[in-house]
């Protein structure tokens, strides 16, 4: 078990005039090799929530425990915690500041204490994980574009090889080609045993990728199921200023006019082969 969160609260400016509660009695597990989604609409509480699983914020109230540990217990090593659990944020070009790409890398596992030699492979491996062309390896970060600085941001915490990356918003601002390319990216990480937590405006990228949906609103967790579960409540995510994949909103509209189509589906794929099942004979065939 990689998370288990009991109770949750966050409070900015606690017994201020300016007191806002960012997280409100949010409790959740998170199983190892999970692929979540997290979405809700801008301040509902989201980035503040990822921020706690890695240690970088620390809860007005509430428990988290990695791996059956909790993390603010005196003594707990929340630096190495953030080893075990990469977060890479939105708009990650930020976080560059080496003269090059390579040393970028390299600096979280020479934090890390590992050698000279230990941090150039373990920034070799990731850069080669995230498939940027060795030419770009010794370039300064800066001169690349928007999709290959979050390569080189997301291989920078890699190369710490954490086992749970943390995903906020990786595809703001990219085209759709490199959107396509960082998602497929991180679902190979995931396959390879990752577990992810994806944070995404996007429903579209969620309803493709993920296996799992959390949604937050006023920092509170309101939803948490399969894709395909969630989006079936489109009402309800509506009147929170979220929407659902466009393929929920035709499949539901099929299903008004007595189509008995798969109202759950996601993609367009599963769209697809849901009217297509319609027009098929119990031999497969076309009618």
């Amino acid at each position: 078990m990689s998370f288990i969160v009991n109770h949750l609260s966050h409070i900015y400016g606690e017994k201020t005039t300016l007191e806002v509660k960012a997280l409100d009695d949010v409790s959740l597990k998170i199983a190892d090799g999970e692929f979540i989604g997290l979405i809700g609409h801008t301040g509902s509480g989201k980035s503040t929530f990822v921020q706690h699983l890695n240690g970088l914020m620390r809860a007005t109230s509430g428990q988290i425990l990695y791996n059956g540990e909790d993390i603010y217990d005196k003594g707990y090593d929340r630096v190495r915690l953030r080893y075990h659990v990469g977060l890479v944020f939105q708009y990650p070009e930020h976080q560059l500041f080496e003269e090059s790409v390579f040393k970028d890398v390299c600096f979280g596992p020479k934090n890390m204490g590992l050698s000279e030699k230990e941090a150039e492979l373990k920034a070799y491996e990731a850069l080669k994980k995230v498939k940027l062309p060795d030419e770009y390896f010794y370039v300064s970060p800066f001169d690349l574009s928007g999709g290959q600085k979050r390569r080189v941001a997301i291989a920078g915490v890699l190369a710490m090889q954490p086992d749970v990356l943390i995903l906020d918003e990786p595809t703001a601002g990219l085209d759709p080609t490199g959107r396509d390319e960082i998602l497929d990216m991180i679902k190979e990480l995931h396959e390879s045993g990752k577990t992810i937590i994806l944070v995404s405006h996007s429903m579209d990228d969620v309803a493709n990728y993920v296996d799992r949906l959390l949604v937050m609103n006023r920092g509170r967790l309101v939803m948490d199921g399969r894709p395909g579960d969630v989006f079936e409540r489109f009402r309800e995510l509506q009147s929170m200023g979220l929407a659902a994949p466009e393929v929920t909103y035709i499949m539901h509209k099929l299903n008004v006019f007595e189509l008995p189509v798969n109202i759950r589906v996601t993609t367009i794929k599963e769209a697809a082969d849901s009217i297509m099942s319609l027009f098929r004979g119990q031999s497969g065939e076309l009618r």
